[in-house]
């Protein structure tokens, strides 16, 4: 791993997975049941799952180690504050969440294993979990087999619905085709250059971004596309060949460790991204943290949340997360998204009265989460969650300045037509 993975992964804003206790936000403050309101397990545990009359069990599976864990330490402890805000306010039907936590370790056969120990030897009532779409489509024949539920909080290309998933971040429509629409329109952007790491969520969200450039953009086209395998940290070439074909957006979906080599070495070229226009759908602020505000400011990030969001629900959120997790550290839209799922697992749980999985599913559809940080989320029928779109540029503080959302939520269709 080179130096400067090292140093991202390193940083002094990640070194924090400590416990703690967590301000309460305003959102949280909800009635605690009484003994007498705590239904008896039998009536809500039938399927044999870890549910006591004090205790439900859930599982946490990210990549704390390897070239992921600059994305998805950031998602662990957004998902430990909620819960330790859950059981500040009774837990979930009376009962107190346990967590019980794996490291995917940035493998995707790992992430299988583990997800079939959490379902299978512990029982887990629900898992939150998974970054990259390798590993979501790893674990995703096993929750479908042993009848797990799964939160996955991260954007993704679509493509995907299952019973057993309930997706918190973006899918394509909602990300990768906005994100493009609003580069075509505010900037006139004619021609792209298509950078992704080597695995399913970039190939295919650049294969959408292909058709949407090259079907529904007038004039536009794709000038360039490559990919690097995970962890890469030499992009010299590829950066050599976008200062020869001058792009009018360099289109960048890499992930993990290996952006802190890729800005680091696109600023060391002299691309000032000040002029030179870079949409990503990658890189939040967790990694800005390893990358450095001073060699990505100026470029331009398309999500649903960002940490200077100035609503009351972020107000309460981000103090509360930093309480948790240290003053200076950063949140970006993966980790507001795992943030949700156990608020929404506990809200689900309550409507359908039950731990029951098929219960949780079917009951899933209409549930809504009013203090989200990004604002109100509801879920849809098909598992995606109704949010906005908005676009922000990275600032030298390492901090994205909001620049852009849709007015109303947009409605999540994991299956675009012409896209497919």
């Amino acid at each position: 791993m080179s130096d400067e993975i090292k140093r991202g992964l390193k940083s002094p804003l990640r070194r924090k997975l400590l416990a703690g206790m967590a301000a309460i936000p305003a959102l949280s403050l909800l009635p605690r049941p009484t003994l007498a309101d705590v239904p008896a397990t039998s009536a809500v545990n039938t399927t044999g799952l870890a549910v006591t009359d004090t205790e439900v069990t859930v599982g946490i599976l990210h990549s704390v180690t390897g070239t992921m864990a600059i994305s998805e330490t950031g998602s662990v402890e957004a998902e430990k504050l909620a819960i330790e805000q859950i059981n500040a306010t009774g837990g979930v039907l009376g009962r107190k969440i346990k967590f019980i936590q794996e490291d995917g370790a940035s493998d995707w056969p790992t992430f299988a294993e583990k997800a079939k120990k959490l379902l299978v030897n512990d029982k887990c009532a629900a898992v939150m979990g998974c970054w990259t779409s390798a590993s979501r489509k790893a674990v995703l024949p096993v929750f479908e087999q042993y009848n797990g539920m799964l939160y996955y909080p991260t954007f993704y290309e679509g493509l995907e619905q299952s019973k057993n998933v309930i997706y918190t971040g973006q899918e394509a429509t909602q990300q990768i085709i906005a994100g493009l629409d609003w580069v075509n329109k505010t900037k006139g952007a004619k021609t792209f250059y298509l950078l992704g790491s080597d695995y399913i969520w970039p190939r295919t969200s650049n294969k959408i971004a292909r058709k949407h450039i090259e079907g529904h953009l007038q004039g536009a086209k794709v000038v360039g596309e490559e990919y690097f395998p995970l962890g890469s940290t030499q992009f010299n070439s590829v950066i050599n060949k976008i200062k020869l074909t001058k792009p009018d957006v360099i289109y960048a979906i890499i992930v993990g460790g290996s952006n802190v080599a890729f800005y680091k070495q696109l600023k060391a070229a002299g691309i000032d991204l000040s002029k030179q226009t870079l949409l990503t759908i990658s890189v939040t602020e967790d990694e800005i943290d390893g990358i450095g505000g001073e060699n990505i400011a100026g470029a331009y990030a398309c999500m649903k949340y960002f940490e200077s969001l100035d609503n009351a629900n972020n107000k309460a959120f981000v103090p509360a997360f930093q309480k948790m997790w240290g003053a200076k550290t950063v949140i970006g839209d993966v980790t507001q998204a795992a943030y949700l799922g156990p608020w929404l697992w506990k809200l689900t749980v309550e409507k359908a009265g039950s731990f029951d999985i098929d219960k949780v599913a079917a009951a899933s559809p209409g549930v809504e989460f009013k203090g989200a940080p990004e604002g109100y989320v509801r879920i849809h029928e098909n598992h995606h969650l109704w949010s906005k779109t908005r676009v922000g540029r990275a600032k030298l503080d390492g901090q994205y300045e909001l620049i852009y959302e849709t007015a109303d939520l947009v409605e999540p269709d994991p299956f675009p037509k012409g896209y497919q």
